[in-house]
């Protein structure tokens, strides 16, 4: 099992504001409470991610949703952290400039680890699977260096939420995620107490994307989605985790 100090300098990529804190946030913030350097980057501000496009127009809410990341990232204490331009749903048509931006991260940062989607994106979304591929692309350029790690979902979770996944429309394809046991998942952060509700605080500072959702369900449903963070290396990833089913 890893632990959060062997994790050293944490580079967490992703692709809209609010994956970072649903996926990593307990991570990243038991590693600055360690003292350890957490740098994360979303490539987009997610200005599309909206069902209401007259209240919300894209510029209105990529600004909104870059103040809600901000507010967010000051719940966990990462005071590095930026949000950059990519245009919300076109990432797999900028792929020549992904794969730079991945670059000059990997350049940049020097990171030890690296925290990401693994190839279906947790939800087939195209854009969190182009941040999978932009980074993947980039560390294996540069000769794999430090720990590569994908967010995956557990078996026994997918066991127990999938009917309400499936009630909230999640998953942008017919394919479906197998999971990984969690007794296979080597880096499996399990949040409780304090450390669940700073999480819980960090996803309230984000309306914009999470206000339906907290608002739906009870206090207690909402901590036992978002307790675990589950991540494994990527060269153990194996086919079954993506491969997935029809439905």
């Amino acid at each position: 099992m890893i632990a959060i100090e062997e994790l050293g300098t944490i580079l967490s990529v992703w692709a809209h504001p609010d994956d970072e804190t649903y996926l990593a946030a307990g991570i990243m913030a038991a590693a600055r409470d360690n003292g350890q350097r957490v740098v994360c980057v979303t490539a987009s501000a997610g200005e599309m991610g909206t069902d209401d496009a007259v209240t919300w127009p894209p510029q209105r809410l990529g600004r909104v949703r870059r103040w809600e990341a901000a507010a967010a990232m000051a719940v966990l204490g990462v005071t590095e952290h930026r949000v950059d331009d990519f245009p919300d749903g076109e990432f797999p048509l900028h792929d020549l400039a992904g794969n730079a931006w991945a670059a000059d991260l990997l350049d940049e940062v020097k990171p030890d680890t690296i925290l990401t989607f693994g190839p279906e994106g947790m939800t087939f979304h195209l854009d969190h699977i182009a941040v999978h591929r932009w980074i993947t692309r980039a560390w294996h350029a540069a000769n794999r260096p430090g720990r590569l790690l994908y967010a995956v979902p557990s078996a026994e979770k997918l066991a127990r939420f999938m009917p309400l996944y499936e009630e909230w429309n999640m998953y942008m394809s017919p394919l479906r995620p197998v999971g990984v046991p969690a007794a296979e998942i080597p880096l499996n952060h399990v949040l409780a107490g304090p450390d669940l509700d700073r999480k819980v605080a960090a996803l309230r500072a984000m309306p914009t994307q999470t206000g339906a959702l907290t608002a739906a369900i009870d206090e207690r449903l909402l901590h036992d989605l978002v307790a675990d963070e589950c991540f494994v290396p990527a060269g153990d990833l194996r086919e079954s985790v993506v491969a997935g089913h029809g439905c």
